[in-house]
């Protein structure tokens, strides 16, 4: 039993370094984001993103609102990664709430990123989808985690 429970408690810690580094990914993408747009450069903020796509396809002028709305999405990068960033500190202790909040906010972001961004081709595997990967191995071994260590199950 005690055997189960190290187990148990270093997947919290290897969750919480994967949070870790998913955080500090996301907050340099979200400031690298709202960097470009606040220098007025919205094709290269969409080019930070859309890594896979050719860079002069990019080269155009941009409404002011498309640059509005890129730079939300810096913002949201930026708060999703503190967010977890956090959360990964509660979550190596195993605190049930900082399991649930990370998976949630970095899980769901991570789906749309693959579901949009993946699946369209428009990003490189390396870092985007390693990052959805990272994510997505975090909420499993959490999850997995929290649930045997809850029911007490061997």
């Amino acid at each position: 039993m005690e055997a189960q429970m190290k187990q148990w408690n270093l997947f919290f810690k290897v969750s919480a370094v994967l949070w870790l580094i998913w955080g500090a990914v996301h907050i340099l993408a979200g400031v690298m984001t709202d960097k470009f747009i606040l220098e007025g450069d919205i094709a290269g903020a969409i080019g930070g993103i859309a890594d896979a796509v050719d860079s002069s396809t990019l080269a155009m002028e941009y409404p002011p609102a498309a640059g509005a709305v890129i730079g939300q999405h810096g913002f949201n990068l930026l708060w999703i990664g503190i967010t977890t960033l956090i959360c990964a500190f509660f979550v190596w202790k195993g605190n049930a709430q900082a399991i649930f909040l990370a998976a949630l906010t970095g899980g769901l972001a991570d789906l749309g990123y693959f579901l949009f961004m993946d699946l369209g081709g428009y990003v490189n595997f390396v870092p985007g989808t390693v990052m959805t990967l990272v994510s997505g191995t975090a909420i499993i071994l959490s999850l997995l985690a929290h649930f045997k260590r809850t029911s007490g199950a061997t």
